[in-house]
């Protein structure tokens, strides 16, 4: 018994008679968490495995959350570590280089070890977004940095700590959103940059990455790739820049459907993304007649599409031990020199 390909929302702090049902019957390749959804530790340990229980597909379902630290973690305070917003890391690379790249995989690992022990599988992380002058603060400091070296080897630094610490990493939003100069949350962004200066910034931390399990489109519309519709919808774009120029082969989930970058009902949406290529369609808000509508346009996961979902699975690992007392210790005392 096969998943859908879809991930799906939840409305709150456990699955409603309804909610059981729809997983039961719909059979979603993953859920994802948001605040909405935590309260504390127990409470979230009874809902992932309340999840595994009623969704699981012979035991396959990703339970994923945005945790990338600074203004997005739905795991915080005060039952959670807080940890700094990418561009911390970014600014202290500038002044200790390999120190800031073991601090991000330490943080990282650390991270991976909060979400591990209340049953969460997988990050939405690194952002491997390049931001220029004038964009707008949707991405801001959720990026490590302003330029395609940093921005890599730090992302490259935080897949290794939670790849490390028992957790997939998610790459976002390929193939860049730095560009956008509007939220794609309310408006869709168009960028009219020539594709040479593309291939040599906003797609250079997906191509030196392109071997991770799992990545997010970006809902932008690029002129110069497809200037009829965004990367999320664009067949155009993810044969030939998200599988051919940056040589992504993972499993490829889109941005969330519901956000108003995109139009159309919430089916159309779905199957205009799996269409293109996106292996899963993403449904974040928890609204059951939007999530019914993802569903029914969502086909059991088949062909290549359930291979790259395998085998994205296939590199969940236990955690790698370490002295969660020590960590924590020089978490400390390396934090602080980026505060």
């Amino acid at each position: 018994m096969y998943p859908r390909a879809f991930i799906c929302g939840l409305s709150g702090f456990s699955l409603s008679k309804q909610e059981r049902r729809f997983l039961a019957k719909a059979r979603p390749a993953g859920v994802a968490l948001f605040k909405r959804n935590v309260e504390d530790p127990e409470q979230l340990r009874r809902l992932t495995n309340e999840i595994r229980d009623t969704a699981s597909a012979n035991g396959r379902t990703l339970i994923l959350v945005d945790q990338e630290g600074g203004r997005v973690q739905r795991l915080s305070g005060p039952h959670w570590r807080l940890y700094p917003a990418a561009r911390a890391f970014g600014q202290m690379y500038r002044v200790k280089g390999k120190e800031a790249l073991q601090t991000a995989r330490l943080c990282a690992q650390m991270m991976a070890s909060d979400l591990h022990s209340v049953g969460i599988n997988t990050a939405c992380a690194p952002v491997l977004d390049v931001p220029v002058p004038g964009a707008d603060n949707v991405i801001g400091d959720r990026a490590y940095a302003d330029d395609p070296e940093t921005v890599t080897l730090l992302g490259r630094a935080v897949a290794e700590g939670l790849l490390a610490g028992g957790v997939l990493p998610v790459m976002k939003h390929i193939p860049g959103h730095g560009r956008a100069m509007a939220d794609s949350h309310l408006a869709l962004p168009v960028v009219h940059t020539p594709l040479a200066e593309l291939k040599m910034a906003d797609f250079a931390p997906f191509r030196a990455l392109h071997w991770l399990p799992m990545a997010m489109t970006a809902h932008v519309t690029f002129t110069a790739i497809d200037p009829s519709v965004p990367i999320t919808i664009s067949k155009r774009a993810i044969d030939a820049v998200i599988r051919g120029e940056i040589g992504f082969t993972g499993l490829l989930m889109s941005d969330d459907l519901s956000m108003g970058a995109l139009t159309g009902s919430l089916d159309e949406r779905a199957r205009a993304c799996l269409e293109a290529g996106c292996d899963l369609a993403l449904h974040c808000n928890g609204n059951m007649r939007e999530m019914e509508e993802v569903a029914g346009a969502s086909p059991v996961l088949e062909g290549p599409a359930l291979d790259r979902f395998e085998a994205a699975l296939a590199q969940l690992k236990a955690p790698t031990p370490f002295d969660a007392h020590r960590a924590e210790l020089a978490r400390t005392e390396t934090l602080a020199a980026i505060a």
